[in-house]
């Protein structure tokens, strides 16, 4: 297949309340990953990096017009693949070897053997996960996903600051043992990363949990959320947000009562 060269390689959007969603429309739909950026008064703040094919750091450079902290929800390839270009690193503790060792089955063309593979043939999807280069010479064959050692470790609970905004870390493992999602109290706001979303959820991969994704998804539902930007997807409100939640762990509940 010959792919042509991409205008531009990242697309977005920023909300009224200056929040960005940033995004890679030639990216197949299951890994095209919500990135999010959040600007703070003393520094902003980056959800998710994509896969990394371009650069993300320079596409949106008149965004990162401050220090960015930039948080990976997981270490799925989708979701971490520019984190490499950012000085300041975070994720949960139980996902920090996938960062700094990626994973040598992440790429852009699927083997027969991944799991994603599969997947995508039940979706009756080609394995590239991409239809366009983002540069002349690009060789989707021989891309991998860059090392990124987290530069700081998250635990649940903890605060990150930028200033003016304060947004919580919650561990969700269930989709990935470090699953994280950032919760702005005052503006009950979620960002979800992959813990949810609004489509069927992921729970039967490698190193997923289904009795996790069920405790996480218990535990979200008595948060006080009005917004929900999760990691793919659009976003949604908190009467979506019950209605995902109840229908899996009604499956779930039903699963396990035999």
């Amino acid at each position: 297949m010959t792919l042509k060269v991409a205008d531009a390689w990242f697309e977005k959007r920023t909300f009224d309340d200056g929040v960005t969603l940033l995004w890679e429309p030639h990216v197949h739909p299951m890994l095209r990953c919500n990135i999010w950026h959040v600007p703070g008064r003393d520094r902003d703040l980056l959800i998710d990096t994509g896969l990394g094919v371009a650069s993300l750091r320079e596409a949106a450079r008149n965004l990162f017009l401050k220090p960015v902290c930039a948080v990976a929800t997981h270490s799925h390839l989708d979701h971490m693949g520019g984190l490499h270009e950012f000085e300041c690193r975070l994720c949960h503790a139980a996902e920090a070897e996938y960062f700094s060792q990626p994973n040598s089955d992440n790429r852009l063309v699927i083997n027969d053997d991944h799991w994603l593979a599969t997947y995508m043939s039940d979706l009756g999807c080609d394995r590239l996960v991409i239809d366009a280069l983002p540069g002349p010479g690009f060789d989707p064959a021989k891309w991998a996903l860059l090392p990124a050692p987290p530069t700081g470790l998250l635990v649940d609970q903890d605060i990150i600051d930028l200033g003016d905004r304060h947004f919580e870390v919650l561990h969700l493992p269930g989709h990935s043992p470090g699953s994280i999602a950032l919760y702005e109290q005052s503006t009950r706001t979620l960002f979800s990363g992959d813990v949810v979303y609004d489509a069927d959820l992921l729970d039967s991969i490698p190193h997923a949990n289904i009795g996790d994704y069920a405790a996480s998804l218990e535990r979200l539902r008595g948060l006080q959320v009005d917004v929900v930007h999760a990691g793919h997807e659009a976003s949604f409100g908190r009467e979506r947000l019950l209605a995902i939640i109840d229908t899996y762990l009604e499956r779930w509940n039903k699963d396990i009562g035999g």
